[in-house]
C-alpha cells in the first residue's frame, strides 16, 4: 500500500522490499533544507555505505529506511553513489547525523530560551538509548552547552532484542516525558527498526532522530574523528583505527559490500534502459 505521508514522501507499508535501490530513494540533498523540515511528528533517518548494504538482506531495516519522512545522505559514499547512479535525489553534501543532532538541539535551545524570557516552560529534549554511564555525561554536558533545555533520559536494557515488556516501558518513558525533541540511539539497525515498528505507538508531537554514535560522540566516551579526516571522507578509517574489533566487520566487509551492491544496482538499472 502505498500513500503520502506528513513529510511529502512516498510510504510503502507491509510490502517486502527485494533490493534497496538508491536510485529511488528519497534523500535530502543538502545542509540547508535542515530548516525546511516541518514541525511536528517527523522521523528522521540515516543512509550510509554499511546500513544500505544491511538493508539489502534485512527487509525490516530496508522498509525503515524506505518509510521514513527524512533520509539523510550520511557518507560522501552515498552522494557519489547517487552521482554515479544517476538517482532520482542529488545530494550535494554528507549530513551527519552530528550535523543533524547539532541543527536540531541548536534550534530548540534558541525556541526555549525565548520561551524562557517569557517566563514560560522550557522545551524538552529526550535521549533514548545507550547505557546509564553515557546518558549521565550527556545530560552533564547538555546541562552547559544547552542551559535553556530540559533534558530527559532512558537507558533500556542491553540485550540483541527487546521483548514486547522492554518496548512497552519504553513506549511509556518516551508518552509520558512527551519531549519537543527525541533522540534513539541505540546503533543501527536496531535503533532504525525500533522506531519504525512502534512509530504509531509513540505519542510524540515532535521530531525523532536515530543517530546511534552521536551519544558516545557528544558524551565524550567515543572521539569523533578530527576535521581532517572528515573533510577528506575519511571518518570511517579513523573509527576503523581506533576501533578496530568492533568496526572491523563493517568496514572492512561493509564497504565492499556496498561497492558490488551499488554495481549491481547500475547493470539492473543499464539492462532497463
Amino acid at each position: 500500500m502505498i500513500f503520502r505521508t506528513k513529510g511529502y514522501r512516498w510510504r510503502i507499508c507491509n510490502t517486502s522490499i527485494r533490493m534497496l535501490r538508491l536510485q529511488e530513494l528519497d534523500i535530502v540533498e543538502s545542509k540547508e533544507w535542515l530548516a525546511l523540515i516541518p514541525e511536528g511528528k517527523v522521523l528522521i533517518n540515516t543512509i550510509y555505505a554499511y546500513s544500505y548494504a544491511v538493508a539489502q538482506r534485512d527487509d525490516l531495516f530496508a522498509r525503515a529506511l524506505v518509510n521514513c519522512d527524512y533520509l539523510m545522505p550520511d557518507g560522501a559514499s552515498i552522494v557519489m553513489a547517487c552521482r554515479w547512479l544517476k538517482a532520482k535525489c542529488q545530494p550535494k553534501e554528507r549530513i551527519a547525523g552530528w550535523d543533524l543532532f547539532s541543527f536540531e538541539m541548536g534550534r530548540l535551545e534558541r525556541k526555549s530560551e525565548k520561551r524562557k524570557v517569557k517566563s514560560e516552560k522550557c522545551l524538552k529534549v529526550m535521549f533514548m538509548g545507550s547505557s546509564e554511564k553515557v546518558l549521565m555525561l550527556i545530560r552533564e554536558r547538555a546541562a552547559i552547552d544547552y542551559p535553556n533545555l530540559e533534558v530527559v533520559t532512558y537507558s533500556p536494557p542491553y540485550k540483541p532484542d527487546f521483548s514486547e515488556e522492554d518496548s512497552l516501558a519504553m513506549i511509556q518513558a518516551i508518552n509520558d516525558a512527551n519531549p519537543d525533541l527525541l533522540w534513539i540511539g541505540m546503533t543501527a539497525p536496531k535503533q532504525e527498526k525500533w522506531t519504525y515498528q512502534h512509530w504509531d505507538k509513540l505519542n510524540i508531537h515532535c521530531h525523532c532522530g536515530t543517530i546511534g554514535a552521536v551519544f558516545d560522540f557528544y558524551a565524550g566516551t567515543v572521539k569523533r574523528a578530527p576535521l581532517w579526516w572528515q573533510q577528506h571522507s575519511l571518518e570511517w578509517l579513523y573509527r576503523l583505527l581506533k576501533e578496530p574489533r568492533r568496526m572491523w566487520r563493517r568496514y572492512l566487509i561493509g564497504n565492499p559490500l556496498f561497492l558490488w551492491n551499488i554495481m549491481k544496482e547500475k547493470m539492473r538499472s543499464d539492462d532497463t534502459n
